[in-house]
């Protein structure tokens, strides 16, 4: 499979602030990649880089074969960008909208009408192509506004936190929309703060803490560095709490077990879950503890982000 982008040693400044420090990426063609991380991560730098708006102080970057800064003209006729910020007229109609956007891109009037037609039905909005965009729901105008990032039909789409302030109902609508996008061969590179969206999303992650990168590999490979599987016991009692980590680390041979008091909860690693589920549940009942839950599960993204960037922190401090 080819690379669609490449990114190697990209640095950037803003005075004395690092925005980027050496910040790599490969991304293959047809997949959503992940760039994950907090605020001031540098994933919005790393995007206004590759899709031309900022050139970067060091470092060199190529989106579908073409060098960003010395071949600009060409890199943009093969993206799309969908910003933080709704792009949309809120006065017009989505179908107005579109049809703005393709005359923008010199599509001419009959080709501009044609194309905001294939996009309203593609994105669900065709009942609703006239009527004025102030009138749409968050969710509506995301997937207007990703519609007009494909006017051109690009091979690549960059996404840079697209489902920022929707509801529950909104993000999933989007998330749909990229999912289609990717099964029709578009590679996506999406940044986000949400761990459940890159989870939901992207087949591999880049977790950057500070402009560089401090992981990266597919979603389970990034949750098999926090150790693994986990058991985790729910009490009704948090007066329970220690006695129950002592039955759960013996009963799991864990060496270390983990309590949050705030939600009565005991956790350790697990190996086989099965066995340690059975395990632990007849070792309880034999301690007379009765929990409210117990499950076994993955590790979440945000269990990884923090493990990630504390250990990145740690480093810091030590050198």
């Amino acid at each position: 499979m080819t690379n669609a982008i490449v990114v190697e040693g990209l640095h950037k400044r803003y005075g004395e602030k690092r925005a980027l420090d050496g910040l790599d990426l490969t991304v293959e063609s047809g997949t959503v990649y992940g760039v994950l991380g907090p605020n001031g991560a540098g994933k919005t730098t790393a995007v206004r880089i590759l899709s031309t708006l900022l050139r970067p102080d060091g470092g060199r970057a190529e989106v579908a074969g073409f060098d960003v800064a010395r071949e600009a003209a060409e890199v943009r006729q093969r993206i799309g960008l969908l910003g933080q910020h709704a792009a949309v007229d809120e006065e017009l109609s989505g179908r107005q909208n579109l049809e703005m956007f393709g005359r923008l891109y010199h599509l001419g009037a009959r080709r501009a009408g044609v194309r905001a037609d294939e996009l309203l039905e593609r994105f669900g909005l065709a009942d609703t192509g006239r009527k004025a965009v102030k009138r749409y729901s968050g969710g509506m105008r995301r997937r207007l506004d990703l519609a007009a990032s494909l006017i051109t039909e690009p091979k690549i789409l960059f996404l840079d936190e697209p489902t920022t302030g929707l509801d529950p109902r909104g993000r999933t609508e989007v998330w749909n929309a990229v999912r289609a996008l990717v099964g029709g061969g578009t590679t996506v590179l999406l940044t986000t703060q949400y761990l459940e969206e890159a989870d939901q999303l992207a087949g591999r992650i880049a977790v950057i803490d500070q402009g560089r990168v401090v992981a990266d590999g597919t979603p389970d490979e990034l949750k098999g560095k926090v150790g693994g599987d986990r058991i985790d016991v729910v009490l009704h009692d948090a007066g329970q709490l220690r006695a129950a980590a002592s039955v759960v680390g013996m009963a799991t041979r864990a060496e270390r077990v983990e309590t949050d008091e705030d939600r009565r909860v005991v956790s350790a690693p697990v190996g086989d879950r099965m066995a340690a589920l059975t395990e632990t549940v007849r070792a309880l009942a034999a301690a007379g503890i009765e929990p409210e839950d117990i499950a076994v599960r993955r590790p979440t993204l945000d269990e990884v982000f923090l493990y990630l960037t504390q250990d990145q922190k740690e480093e810091e401090v030590a050198v």
